[in-house]
């Protein structure tokens, strides 16, 4: 039976994070559902989550963390340190989606779906870290996307941009955590476009005149897109996969963890692509003789 760990994930309100939140609750681990808003928009996600909890005798606790705010992040991990002392698990799931073409977005647009993607992991790392380091263990999950290796449809160029800004963090993060005993796994999730409300939710282009210049030459491309996915992807694709994955890494001792997972129904090419560019990782580490930052330091007794 794997030990009980202590868990905060981001983005838990709803989509992949409210379904690995409950996933990791169910596997006995004590769970942080991160969520901004609790008491306002996503007060029914909150009383789910702590329903959830009830129903079924599990430790999975809503907590407000705004992953845009530093402060509501540090106050986060500091109620959690607060209550047990450490954490174990990191998982960064939060994230969102924008829909078309690319010139219609603002910068500030722009800049916006970065943060919300990538420079929130930064905000709830520097608050986290501190504790995994000073124990010489954990986890660091990052939750990223095919898209940023693999078949790349038009008019997702922010989400894709911003995903792949995270990918790299994560994989440098990956190195430089190594030797303070922190383990890192990458999962990347293909697209599920049944089970999820990342299109349903998705942001749109403040540019509208640039739009339905953009509508004029390719027309409903998003639907094209979005119908053509769906044809790609088996009929039982479950996007509760990615939770179950989740669940499996964590419950993996370290040492023996998988840099990446990947779960892609429609099979778009980056698991492909990942394999090419981790051996490359994998062979120039060797080459400059930091082969020890491949994986997590082991305890030596």
């Amino acid at each position: 039976m794997p030990s009980k760990k202590i868990i905060i994930v981001s983005g838990a309100s709803s989509g992949f994070g409210a379904m690995t939140v409950r996933g990791l609750a169910d596997a006995g681990h004590v769970v942080y559902a991160g969520m901004r808003d609790i008491t306002g928009r996503n007060t029914a996600a909150a009383r789910d989550a702590s329903e959830y909890a009830q129903t079924h005798s599990v430790e999975l606790r809503p907590i407000e963390m705004d992953v845009s705010r530093q402060d509501s992040v540090d106050a986060a991990v500091d109620a959690v340190i607060a209550e047990h002392g450490r954490i174990d698990v990191v998982v960064h799931n939060a994230g969102h989606m924008v829909l078309g073409p690319l010139e219609a977005f603002t910068p500030e647009q722009l800049a916006s779906v970065y943060d919300t993607n990538a420079v929130s992991t930064q905000r709830l790392n520097r608050a986290a870290l501190p504790h995994l380091r000073g124990r010489r263990d954990g986890l660091v999950v990052w939750v990223g996307s095919s898209s940023t290796r693999g078949g790349t449809p038009p008019y997702l160029g922010p989400y894709f941009a911003a995903k792949a800004a995270e990918d790299s963090l994560a994989v440098s993060y990956a190195a430089e955590l190594a030797r303070f005993g922190i383990d890192t796994v990458i999962i990347v999730p293909g697209s599920f476009t049944t089970g999820t409300n990342h299109f349903a939710n998705a942001g749109h282009p403040a540019g509208t005149e640039v739009a339905e210049a953009y509508e004029d030459v390719y027309g409903d491309l998003m639907g094209q897109v979005a119908e053509k996915l769906a044809e790609l992807a088996p009929a039982d694709a479950d996007p509760a996969e990615v939770a179950r994955a989740i669940v499996r890494v964590v419950d993996t001792p370290k040492g023996r963890r998988p840099f990446r997972v990947h779960i892609d129904p429609a099979d778009d090419g980056a698991e492909t692509v990942n394999r090419v560019g981790d051996l490359v990782r994998r062979d120039f580490y060797r080459r400059v003789e930091l082969e020890d930052l491949l994986g997590p330091a082991l305890p030596t007794d």
